[in-house]
C-alpha cells in the first residue's frame, strides 16, 4: 500500500494569529516564530521539494511580520 502525504502551506494570516494567540497567553517577549516540524523525510513519504520548504518559510516570515505590527 503506497501512503500519501498532504503538504500545507499555512496562510501567513494564520501563522500570525498563532504568534498573537500564544503571545497573549505567555507574554509576546517569550514568542520566538519558528517551523513547528521539521523539513526531513519519513519513511514512507518522498523528501519535501525545496520550493514547499521555501514557501513555508516564506509564510512564517510573512505571519512573523503581521503578528510584530499588532504586538508591537
Amino acid at each position: 500500500m503506497r501512503m500519501r502525504s498532504l503538504i500545507v502551506v499555512e496562510h501567513p494570516e494564520l501563522v500570525a494569529q498563532r504568534i498573537v494567540r500564544y503571545s497573549k497567553l505567555i507574554g509576546r517577549e517569550n514568542v520566538i516564530a519558528s517551523v513547528d516540524c521539521g523539513f526531513g523525510t519519513l519513511s514512507y513519504v518522498m523528501e519535501m521539494h525545496p520550493t514547499i520548504a521555501w514557501a513555508k518559510l516564506q509564510s512564517l516570515v510573512e505571519g512573523a511580520a503581521l503578528a510584530t505590527k499588532q504586538l508591537f
